[in-house]
């Protein structure tokens, strides 16, 4: 009986910590993924060495494969169009006066933060957190938008709903 309550106990302590990784099961997991390894092109020499970008830690190499920049070539394009080059003329207005009050440069930071204070107070239970089961739902089921209600109230202010959600399956 003994060994019951010590087992409770310790699954009561467990259910006390604060752990913020709601879809991550395999937290802590030090093995290699196998699946993120790539092929790399082979090696060549290009026609003249000035052509070679500058290195730079963590960018890309030029025997990295490129599956995406490689269709657009196949295709005609030109796969240089893909690297991202910043806000584009047409967003420029849209952006300039978005950040018009400013702009928080640790937004993310201070976004994780608060997602963890938030799930804080929205921890597992006990037995979810003995089974290791998943409460993202449950944690963020307060800001989650019922789109049906959400339809019928729009229908109701007389508003235009082409697009509509399926009717409910009975």
């Amino acid at each position: 009986m003994r060994g019951f309550w010590a087992l409770i106990g310790a699954a009561a302590v467990a259910a006390c910590s604060s752990d913020p990784q709601l879809h991550n099961i395999d937290a802590g997991q030090d093995s290699p993924d196998e699946f993120a390894i790539l092929p790399t092109r082979s090696l060549s020499m290009p026609p003249d060495l000035n052509q070679l970008p500058q290195p730079t830690p963590g960018g890309a190499n030029i025997t990295d494969p490129n599956p995406k920049g490689d269709a657009v070539a196949a295709l005609g394009g030109d796969p240089g169009r893909l690297a991202p080059t910043g806000v584009g003329a047409a967003d420029g207005a849209l952006v300039n006066y978005a950040s018009r009050l400013g702009v928080n440069a640790q937004i993310r930071a201070q976004l994780a933060q608060e997602d963890v204070t938030w799930r804080s107070r929205h921890s597992r239970r006990l037995l979810e957190s003995w089974a290791r089961k998943d409460v993202y739902y449950r944690a963020y089921e307060p800001m989650t938008l019922d789109s049906r209600a959400e339809y019928q109230r729009w229908q109701r202010a007389g508003a235009r709903t082409p697009s509509a959600p399926p009717p409910p399956a009975e």
